[in-house]
């Protein structure tokens, strides 16, 4: 008997997953050991971690401070070439060390020494904590099942796209026939590859970027995507599954244009319908409105006219937020906001919660501080809606945070208290922003 996975005709936002991520957070950070001597023939672009020409012995020394500890020295065999010594997993590693107006050990060039220290020992931490997990990152790939080759796919939608020419005969961009061109990119802000859903770790070079249709990959992944994308969906403006401070600058604004005009069109005809963000829309209907803003942005047309049904636009809302690779509430606060759902006292609860909210970074405190005002008034029209705080809490609380941990069950315990977060910003959102 055939086993279908599932039917191509639904939806499925991709998981973004945390392990990596997690990997990176947890990476030593560089530690400069610096030469209190004054150290003749120091090139010019070296600072005090020169140490001159000492030996293994004497940098192996000065280095077992502490992990990530690093200093340069000159070779004693081969003077004029130089070497990065560097302390990681209890032992010192040495880098042959190059200059030509940048830095670099291997084909990563750097502006800084600093910056080529911290890259390394990311690099080295995740694959020494995740070769095996690495080794399997193309198993199971997202690739399939996001835009980049389901954005012909329905009829619901596509009356939205572009007709797409074929171009086997004919040149692309990049000079050859219908093969789309890959290259190292680097990527300012938390990204994730869109073929396994893993981040890309690193500062920079973390992976490669179409120039056809602007997929993110990591290096290794990239050998798995076809080569015939189509040059027409370099025109697609990622909208969903971006990180969110990344959306934001980009787009010079407090918030992601997604939260502003969902909530304007849900506060000006939805605050009374009953079992407002509980109901579903229909999910081919939310999908439309997924790709309408990747595609046109703030242009995209979310009014009565188009969308009559309002738990289309509030399940387009709640997408936008269990889409984003790093949650709304983020990895490194998550632990901070269960506490404080955990604590008894009303007000030592409240002092946690504010301490919590610190640790976000500005765009995510921002957008959160927003959504709760909204919700808070949801609560005010409950009469109407029956939405108060405690049943927003249970529809957003998984909605808005995800455990970093990789444990099923811990997961698990934690759901009650997702929702006690949530409606504890709600009831106080006015004392906590």
């Amino acid at each position: 008997m055939a086993l279908t996975l599932f039917d191509t005709d639904e939806y499925r936002p991709p998981v973004w997953k945390s392990y990596l991520y997690q990997l990176q957070q947890e990476a030593p950070h560089p530690r400069r050991i610096t030469c209190t001597n004054e150290v003749e023939n120091r090139p010019k672009y070296y600072g005090r971690e020169f140490h001159g020409r000492i030996s293994r012995e004497a940098a192996d020394q000065l280095l077992s401070v502490a992990e990530g500890s690093y200093l340069i020295r000159e070779s004693q065999r081969q003077p004029g070439t130089y070497t990065l010594a560097l302390r990681f997993g209890s032992q010192t590693r040495n880098f042959r060390l190059y200059y030509d107006g940048k830095h670099f050990v291997g084909e990563k060039r750097f502006e800084s020494i600093h910056d080529l220290v911290t890259d390394g020992l990311i690099t080295l931490y995740i694959e020494t904590k995740a070769a095996e997990y690495i080794a399997k990152m193309t198993i199971n790939p997202i690739y399939e099942h996001i835009g980049y080759t389901t954005l012909n796919r329905e009829p619901a939608y596509q009356k939205h796209m572009p007709v797409l020419k074929e171009t086997h005969d004919e040149k692309d961009s990049t000079g050859q026939d219908g093969v789309s061109e890959k290259r190292v990119h680097t990527f300012r802000g938390p990204h994730w590859c869109e073929y396994c859903a893993n981040f890309m770790w690193g500062l920079i070079a973390q992976g490669v970027k179409c120039a056809d249709c602007g997929l993110n990959v990591h290096k290794q992944c990239s050998k798995m995507v076809p080569n015939d994308c189509k040059p027409d969906l370099k025109h697609v403006k990622k909208v969903y599954s971006c990180d969110l401070t990344t959306l934001v600058k980009a787009h010079i604004t407090k918030r992601p244009m997604v939260v502003d005009m969902c909530i304007r069109e849900i506060e000006s005809r939805g605050l009374n319908s009953e079992g407002l963000y509980r109901v579903s829309g229909f999910s081919d209907l939310i999908e439309d409105v997924k790709m309408a803003f990747d595609r046109d942005g703030e242009k995209a047309d979310i009014s009565v006219n188009v969308y009559e049904d309002i738990n289309i636009i509030t399940g387009a809302l709640k997408l936008y937020f269990r889409d984003l690779p790093i949650p709304l509430i983020t990895y490194d606060a998550y632990p901070k906001f269960i506490e404080s759902a955990k604590i008894m006292d009303p007000d030592e609860q409240l002092e946690t919660l504010h301490e919590a909210l610190k640790l976000l970074p500005p765009a995510h405190c921002e957008t959160l501080r927003y959504l709760m005002a909204h919700l808070k008034r949801v609560t005010l029209h409950e009469k109407e809606n029956l939405m108060n705080a405690e049943n927003l809490g249970i529809v957003f609380g998984p909605t808005l945070m995800r455990s970093p941990e990789l444990d099923a069950m811990a997961a698990l315990n934690d759901i009650r208290y997702q929702r006690l977060v949530v409606e504890l910003l709600i009831k106080n959102e006015d004392i906590l922003f």
